[in-house]
């Protein structure tokens, strides 16, 4: 028998050392994935998650990264350089998912320029300019993933800066998609439901009535799960077949169908 010489796929997951980017760096590491996760402020949880992965035979590496500060990306994208060649002995790594980002709830009346301007810069500006500047670590034939949210397609009120700027990464990917296809990089949108973490101060994890709310406008009749979504974006990439590209596809337990 030829024995499989086919290289681990590697990949980087922004945002992963809680909720949605800990469950995707966990299940592509179950899947046989090398992971890179980032962490903005809590290293102890980064390095936890590379942890439980290296515990289950995988390989992990934990790295600093505000994915609102445009002016570190070119730092960062060294450091990924330096990762991948330390601990794989790799130039380029296949995935990745950008998921990093924080909340704004504000109605428009109330939400100020700074908040706005910080939306952007995390889930539109950031994921724009991350990946420009790491498309020289991506090897071709690899895939992007951005996650989104199912307030593009549904509306609940206090959400219209944030769905604005998720929306102008939608639109991203697909040209993501158009100009990255000749290097056979599929790129496409991961947008969740609902999901009960700590995303928003808690706010779907920790409140029964906003659950009920939700679970009675969703098929499966429930709130997401972070480990609905985690094996979702590991099946896009590492099991789909990579003829999936430019689409934003929906993991919410349909929500509002």
């Amino acid at each position: 028998m030829t024995p499989d010489t086919t290289p681990t796929p590697i990949a980087l997951v922004t945002g992963g050392n809680r909720g949605i980017g800990r469950s995707t760096a966990l299940a592509l590491a179950a899947e046989g994935a090398g992971v890179i996760l980032t962490y903005r402020a809590n290293a102890t949880e980064a390095q936890d998650v590379a942890a439980a992965i290296e515990a289950g035979g995988g390989r992990a590496v934990a790295l600093r990264l505000d994915v609102g500060e445009v002016a570190s990306f070119g730092a960062f994208a060294d450091a990924v350089g330096a990762a991948l060649r330390e601990t794989w002995d790799r130039s380029a790594f296949d995935i990745l998912v950008n998921n990093g980002g924080t909340s704004l709830h504000a109605s428009i009346a109330e939400t100020t320029e700074d908040q706005f301007d910080a939306v952007v810069d995390v889930h539109f500006k950031g994921v724009f300019f991350l990946t420009q500047a790491l498309l020289g670590h991506i090897a071709d034939g690899g895939s992007i993933v951005n996650i989104g949210t199912g307030l593009t397609r549904f509306t609940f009120a206090g959400s219209a800066a944030y769905a604005a700027a998720k929306g102008a990464a939608d639109v991203l990917t697909r040209y993501l998609a158009l100009e990255l296809g000749g290097r056979g990089i599929a790129v496409n949108t991961l947008a969740p439901g609902a999901v009960a973490t700590d995303f928003s101060g808690g706010m779907v994890r920790d409140t029964p009535e906003l659950q009920e709310q939700i679970a009675a406008q969703t098929a499966l009749g429930r709130v997401g799960l972070p480990e609905d979504i985690g094996p979702a974006i590991a099946g896009l990439v590492l099991r789909s077949g990579h003829w999936i590209t430019g689409q934003r596809i929906e993991a919410s337990g349909g929500t509002r169908v």
